[in-house]
C-alpha cells in the first residue's frame, strides 16, 4: 500500500496500530523500520517517529540488540489505565463545564460522530472518534499537565481492544456519551464528571480478569 504525504506519521501510526489490533503483528513480533518503510512507500524516519509514539503509548517496546517489538498489554494494566482515566476525566469535568455550558456545537457533534460510527459498524472510526471526544473534554479543562497524563494512556488503542471484548454492544456504548454532553450543556460539571468516571470504569476489565492477567 502507499501512504499519502500529509500527516504521514499519523497515518503510519494508525496503520501499525490497526495491524497490531487485528493480529497481523502479534505480541513479540519484531517491527523492522526499513521493511515497513518499503511496504508503505514512505521514509524510514516516518516509521521511526510513529514507532516512538507507539512506544510512548506502551503499545510497542524497544530493547538494545533486539529492536522494536509488539508488547503484551495485560488485563491488569488495562484495568489500571481505565480507572486512572476515570479520575482524570472527573477532575477535568469541573473546569471544562463552563466552556461547554449552553454550547450545542463541537462536543455534541463529536458525540454524534461516535454514535454514527457505531451504527455503521466502523470499529476503527468509533475508537478514533471516541478518543477525540474525551480528549476534547480534557483539553477544555485548560490543565496542560492533566492533558499530558491523559494522552500518555493511549486510549484509542485501548478502546479498540475493549470494543472487541465478548458481548460488547458498540451502539449502546456510543450512546452513553449523550448524557455526558447533556450535563456539560447545562454546565453541570459534577454530574458530567460522575458520568465520565462511570463510563471509564465500565470499560475496565473486571478484578477477576485483571487477576487472571
Amino acid at each position: 500500500m502507499s501512504v499519502h504525504k500529509d500527516s504521514v506519521r499519523d497515518q503510519v501510526r494508525r496503520t501499525l496500530t490497526e495491524r497490531i489490533l487485528s493480529g497481523v503483528y502479534r505480541p513479540g513480533d519484531r517491527l523492522v523500520e526499513l521493511q515497513i518503510a518499503r511496504e508503505l512507500g514512505t521514509s524510514q524516519g516516518s516509521i521511526r517517529e510513529a514507532l516512538r509514539e507507539l512506544e510512548a503509548s506502551r503499545v510497542v517496546e524497544t530493547e538494545p540488540h533486539r529492536g522494536t517489538r509488539v508488547r503484551v498489554v495485560s488485563p491488569r494494566e488495562m484495568r489500571e489505565a481505565y480507572l486512572v482515566r476515570g479520575v482524570l476525566e472527573q477532575t477535568a469535568a469541573a473546569t471544562a463545564a463552563p466552556v461547554f455550558r449552553g454550547n450545542k456545537g463541537e462536543l455534541r457533534e463529536a458525540c454524534e460522530a461516535i454514535v454514527g460510527a457505531a451504527e455503521a459498524g466502523d470499529l476503527a472510526g468509533q475508537a478514533a472518534k471516541n478518543t477525540a471526544f474525551h480528549r476534547l473534554i480534557v483539553e477544555a479543562s485548560g490543565n496542560g499537565v492533566l492533558l499530558r497524563l491523559w494522552d500518555s494512556l493511549a486510549f484509542e488503542t485501548r478502546t479498540r481492544v475493549r470494543m472487541n471484548r465478548p458481548g460488547a454492544d458498540l451502539v449502546r456504548d456510543a450512546q452513553t456519551h449523550r448524557p455526558i454532553v447533556d450535563a456539560f450543556e447545562k454546565g453541570d460539571g459534577k454530574t458530567a464528571g460522575k458520568l465520565l468516571r462511570e463510563h471509564a470504569e465500565s470499560f475496565a476489565p473486571s478484578e477477576d480478569e485483571a487477576g487472571a492477567g
